[in-house]
């Protein structure tokens, strides 16, 4: 049988499993990225951890055909890395040669979410249609399209960055600086800077009580329980999430026409409070042709997305 590497690069911890094709994980490990050591030394103590599973699993070296990788950062060509979020490892990296010269095995990456993206449209949520879109809702809102069995990741690798379409002009600063993002909006960041903002001023409601006006340490879920015990203030809240989400995907939905869009990350997690709104609210944004047989699901690979997603780069 033939095995895969798959990885998921992150700013802290780096996920490595053992596939086969069909993106079954055979067995996993998680290491700490320690990327403040260099790019070499991390993808050296990253295919090491990788070999300690294949020998854990008394797989031979040369039954591993490929290694997937997903990078925080546009990847070019699945081999090139432009620049990385968070890591001290400057521009135009070549991570994919990098990586043959240190394990001698056929490389591939891209961006994380289109890692993400990736996974769910071949062993996830998206299986089985042939052009989905993955909107992942955390801190950001991140995202990636898979067309025709493709990833769309552009002439610099900076395809699928959905976070970064201006819902308003001149609006709410987003962390990349521009103004007016979907992120900005969108995201548990923005959910949570427009709660905030509110609470400073309205303090009679369930959530103020929920979060003994600890505003520092609010959370988008305390927003969506709230919300879920009839708490007005954060109904109104939600309403603001639900409107907002609902034209980042009415774009989305004119510009790809997907069969599904699968929504991932934590602000996904809410539930039917705050997708039965956002479909409602859809009408308004997106063409009609566009909804008739969309659906809308949530994620189903969950932190095993990114390693089965890298998989996913040689299916």
């Amino acid at each position: 049988m033939n095995y895969y590497v798959g990885i998921d690069l992150g700013g802290t911890n780096t996920k490595i499993g053992i596939l086969n094709i069909e993106g079954e994980i055979f067995k996993s490990t998680v290491i700490k990225t320690l990327s403040s050591e260099g790019a070499e030394r991390t993808l050296t103590r990253i295919w090491e951890a990788a070999k300690g599973l294949a020998e854990d699993l008394k797989i031979k070296e040369s039954s591993i055909k490929g290694i997937g990788i997903g990078i925080p950062g546009p990847v070019i060509n699945q081999s090139i890395v432009a620049f990385f979020a968070n890591f001290p490892w400057g521009e135009n990296v070549d991570i994919k040669a990098m990586m043959e010269k240190i394990s001698g095995v056929e490389t591939k990456l891209d961006n994380d979410v289109n890692i993400i993206a990736l996974g769910e449209a071949k062993y996830g949520a998206a299986k089985g249609s042939k052009t989905s879109v993955t909107v992942a809702l955390g801190t950001g809102v991140g995202g990636g399209i898979y067309v025709d069995g493709k990833l769309i990741s552009g002439f610099m690798g900076a395809g699928g960055e959905i976070g970064h379409m201006k819902l308003v002009k001149d609006g709410k600063l987003c962390g990349c600086g521009q103004k007016g993002c979907f992120e900005a909006y969108a995201s548990a960041t923005g959910l949570i800077r427009e709660a905030t903002s509110r609470l400073i001023v309205n303090k009679q409601n369930l959530l103020y009580t929920m979060i003994e006006g600890k505003l520092d340490t609010l959370e988008a879920k305390d927003i969506f329980d709230a919300a879920k015990e009839g708490d007005k203030f954060s109904l109104d809240l939600v309403d603001y999430e639900a409107e907002y989400l609902a034209m980042g995907i009415g774009n989305i939905l004119n510009i790809i026409n997907p069969e599904k869009v699968v929504l991932g990350g934590g602000v996904a997690m809410a539930g039917d409070i705050l997708m039965n709104p956002m479909k409602e609210k859809l009408k308004k944004y997106a063409l009609p042709v566009t909804l008739k047989g969309i659906e809308i699901v949530q994620g189903m690979l969950g932190n095993e997305a990114g390693i089965k997603g890298a998989v996913g780069l040689f299916n």
